[in-house]
C-alpha cells in the first residue's frame, strides 16, 4: 500500500536529487537490481534450513547514486578528498515479494494434531513497497575504478528505508474456502497457543535498518554489473502478518536479499 508518507518521501528525494543536480553539480547514476529473498520471520522454526529457503520470494528495484568524485556540471572532477573518492549516496525504490508457510517438525506429517493442522493450513504473504537512502564505502579510489585502475570494486553501505507492507493471510483449516468472507482470519483457524491478536493482515508501514556488502565490476566507460547481499531489518513484526508474541519470538521481521544490478552513468 503505497500511503502519503510514501509520497511525500518520494517527492522530497526528488527535490534533493534536483537540487544536488542544478547547484552541486554532483553526477548521477541509475541503475536497476533483482534478485531472491529470503524473508526471516515468524512462519515456520527459526534457523531451520527448510524454513529458511522454502519461505524465499524475490525482489526488484530501482536504485540512484549521487557520485561526488565527478562533477556533472563542467565535466570534470571534483575536490581529491577522502570523503569524495570513498563515498556514494544511495537513493532506491524497490519491491519484495514472499509466499510464506511453515515448515519443520510441528508440522511433519507424522504429526496429526489439531495444532499441526492448524499449522500446516495457514499460509501467508510479504508484500513490501520500499523507498530509502543508504551511503556507500567504497575502500579503495572511486576515480581509479571509473579510470579502470581495476575492474573490481568492493563496498559497504548502511542506511535507513521507509517500508509501506500488505502481507496477505489464508488457511484452509476448518474453512475450506479460504476466500470465505468472515471466516478466513477467526482466531479458531489458527494455532491455538497464539494470541488471538497474533494473524493480522492490515497494511501498515514501518521504518527499517538496512546494510549491505558487494562488489561492482567495470563493464565499460559508463556502465558497472553489481552484486550486493542485503540485510535488511524492520522495525515491525507485523510485516508478514503474524506475530505470535510466544518466548521465543524474539525478534522483529528481517530478511536477506541478494540482488544483480545494472548501473549505468550518467554523462
Amino acid at each position: 500500500m503505497l500511503n502519503y508518507k510514501c509520497l511525500a518521501y518520494i517527492s522530497l528525494l526528488l527535490v534533493f536529487c534536483q537540487t544536488a543536480y542544478g547547484q552541486l553539480g554532483f553526477s548521477h547514476e541509475i541503475g536497476v537490481i533483482a534478485g531472491p529473498v529470503e524473508f526471516r520471520s515468524d512462519f515456520g522454526n527459526r534457523n531451520d534450513t527448510e524454513t529458511n529457503f522454502g519461505n524465499s520470494g524475490y525482489g526488484i528495484g530501482l536504485v540512484h547514486y549521487l557520485n561526488f568524485s565527478y562533477r556533472a556540471d563542467c565535466n570534470c572532477y571534483t575536490t581529491d578528498t577522502y570523503f569524495n573518492d570513498h563515498f556514494k549516496i544511495r537513493n532506491e525504490i524497490s519491491f519484495n515479494k514472499t509466499k510464506l508457510e511453515h515448515f519443520g517438525k510441528w508440522v511433519d506429517p507424522s504429526r496429526n494434531t489439531i495444532e499441526a493442522n492448524q499449522l500446516r493450513g495457514h499460509k501467508g504473504e510479504a508484500n513490501n513497497f520500499d523507498i530509502g537512502t543508504q551511503i556507500e564505502f567504497f575502500p579503495l579510489s572511486i576515480r581509479s575504478f571509473q579510470a579502470f585502475s581495476y575492474r573490481i570494486a568492493p563496498f559497504v553501505s548502511l542506511g535507513v528505508h521507509y517500508t509501506s507492507f500488505s502481507p496477505k493471510v489464508t488457511t484452509t483449516y476448518a474453512n475450506p474456502d479460504p476466500d470465505e468472507i468472515g471466516n478466513v482470519l477467526n482466531p479458531d483457524n489458527f494455532y491455538s497457543a497464539w494470541d488471538p491478536g497474533s494473524v493480522d493482515a492490515s497494511p501498515g508501514s514501518t521504518w527499517s535498518v538496512v546494510s549491505s556488502v558487494g562488489f561492482r565490476y567495470k563493464l565499460t566507460k559508463l556502465s558497472d554489473l553489481m552484486l550486493d547481499l542485503r540485510w535488511q531489518y524492520y522495525f515491525s513484526d507485523y510485516v508478514d502478518g503474524l506475530d505470535h508474541q510466544l518466548e521465543y519470538n524474539k525478534y522483529n521481521d528481517w530478511l536477506l536479499w541478494l540482488n544483480v544490478g545494472y548501473i549505468y552513468y550518467l554523462d
